[in-house]
């Protein structure tokens, strides 16, 4: 059977996960193209691939065919995909590790999807979201992923709960300022063995309360011509030098 319906229930409720307050309600998410799809299925959260009318797929998992131009409605990128999966959510509470990565107010899902990847690549063991970043399930996120997310504990809250626990740990917490900071190349391997690194908004960057209770506050050394740095690339480059 193929659906060709706008009105399919299960059309209408695919279309919604497109928006964050239905998949938060529904605790699902939709992730497009195989390679995805293959991730979700290994991390044991893929629940039906939806795929166009004619397109086959050998993952073992129950499947259901689209019409392409439901499928088109159902994608949220300009070139819709023929093969789309739906994940369940699963939700992680628990700090596990000692190499901690904070995103305080992230709000560009580019940019998220960029910070995980690199987060995965230097052996971040959790990385928490505050209050205030986008949306981990945002489909631009997700993409910009390329699955490392299935790769890494993932887990939301409030930055400040969160720090106030790390440190009860004796997990040293490290804030990024170039006001007062520590150039990052100077840090010695005990210093490295142990962190939660807080990274802050595109815009204006760590909150200043933060700052404030940080043991350390890191710095990239860089050309004085340049007066900053695209927060993901600036993340990737702290999380290499704390991972050599």
């Amino acid at each position: 059977m193929i659906i060709t319906s706008l009105d399919n229930d299960k059309v209408k409720k695919y279309c919604k996960l497109q928006k964050r307050k239905y998949r938060e309600e529904y605790g699902k998410y939709i992730v497009e193209g195989l390679h995805l799809i293959l991730e979700a299925y290994k991390a044991g959260v893929l629940e039906e691939i939806l795929l166009e009318d004619g397109i086959e797929c050998s993952i073992d998992c129950k499947k259901t065919y689209f019409s392409k131009e439901i499928m088109s409605k159902i994608s949220t990128m300009d070139t819709p995909s023929t093969i789309m999966g739906v994940c369940r959510k699963v939700e992680q509470t628990d700090i596990k590790g000692k190499r901690i990565l904070i995103l305080d107010g992230i709000q560009d899902p580019g940019n998220l999807g960029t910070i995980i990847r690199s987060a995965v690549a230097f052996n971040i063991d959790t990385i928490i979201l505050s209050e205030t970043t986008v949306d981990l399930y945002n489909p631009k996120v997700l993409r910009a992923t390329q699955g490392m997310f299935f790769h890494v504990n993932v887990i939301r809250g409030i930055a400040m709960d969160f720090i106030s626990k790390l440190q009860s740990l004796n997990i040293p917490i490290y804030g990024t300022s170039v006001i007062d900071g520590v150039d990052v190349r100077t840090l010695d391997n005990s210093d490295k063995e142990s962190f939660a690194l807080v990274v802050g908004n595109e815009g204006n960057g760590v909150r200043k309360e933060i700052l404030d209770i940080s043991d350390k506050n890191l710095y990239i050394a860089m050309n004085k011509n340049v007066e900053s740095l695209n927060v993901a690339i600036a993340t990737s480059i702290l999380l290499y030098e704390l991972g050599r």
